[in-house]
């Protein structure tokens, strides 16, 4: 059994967010207003009581990050390079055996994401899992040994950046949820507008 303490949560709110912007530069989708409050609360409110120590991962915006009340660690490598890129910054930084990554942009996460995830690496011994809908991955919502940090320098070092090609190898556990709705993440003005309606 891993327990909540051993695991240190990771927000991952260091993206581009080019398809939120309206000229296509980029915007901070963690930041946007979602139902009164920032995006990323949500995330943190639903995600923060899963974990022990919890970070978020942002190359920008970094003080209005800080003001949730979490240490927040920027990308070690350059240009937004993605998804893995924060989930390096979170396992240099983290002190715990175990890390577990959800999206700023997704607010609806479920409540017994990390414990269902922890509970497939400790039957399995597999290093890391991945949560999954209707036969599809959703990577950004993992959990993973923090002693897979060498292979994951080593991979994004040789310029590699694709999340399931750097998972996919490992054997990974992957772990099914019935509630599709729980993953969306938002990644339009549309999509905002839409979701704050229902």
């Amino acid at each position: 059994m891993i327990e909540r303490a051993q695991i240190t949560g990771l927000v991952l709110a260091g993206g581009l967010g080019r398809r939120m912007s309206e000229d296509g530069e980029g915007i901070d989708k963690g930041l946007q207003p979602f139902r009164g409050r920032p995006m990323v609360a949500h995330v943190i409110e639903r995600f923060a009581p899963q974990v022990g120590p919890l970070l978020i991962n942002a190359n920008r915006h970094l003080e209005d990050y800080r003001a949730f009340g979490h240490p927040v660690v920027i990308d070690a490598i350059e240009g937004f390079a993605g998804p893995l890129a924060g989930l390096h910054a979170g396992m240099r930084a983290a002190t715990t055996a175990y890390l577990a990554t959800a999206p700023c942009d997704s607010p609806f996460l479920p409540p017994d994401l990390v414990a269902r995830l922890a509970d497939a690496v400790a039957r399995t011994g597999a290093p890391l899992a991945v949560a999954r809908t209707g036969g599809q991955p959703h990577p950004v919502f993992m959990l993973a040994q923090r002693a897979l940090l060498p292979g994951l320098e080593a991979f994004l070092a040789a310029g590699r950046r694709k999340i399931d090609a750097w998972y996919g190898p490992l054997g990974a556990a992957e772990v099914d949820f019935a509630d599709e709705a729980a993953f969306r993440n938002i990644n339009t003005r549309d999509e905002l507008r839409d979701y704050e309606s229902r």
